[in-house]
């Protein structure tokens, strides 16, 4: 299976989703993804969901 890494704008998308509200499985469904590719992103880029932390990957 190939893998592609998230891009700036889908990782500006995720971050504008979580503050407004939406969870896993709604996120993934909005940026095109699947629900295991969001919480990879969550978790390695946060402490908890709520604090993802966008510039973590921005570098």
């Amino acid at each position: 299976m190939k893998y592609k890494q998230l891009n700036l704008e889908k990782r500006y998308q995720i971050s504008a989703l979580i503050k407004a509200g939406l969870n896993q499985k709604e996120i993934a469904f909005e940026v095109g993804v699947h629900p295991s590719t969001i919480s990879r992103e969550f978790r390695r880029n946060s402490d908890n969901v709520r604090d993802y932390i966008l510039g973590k990957r921005i570098k």
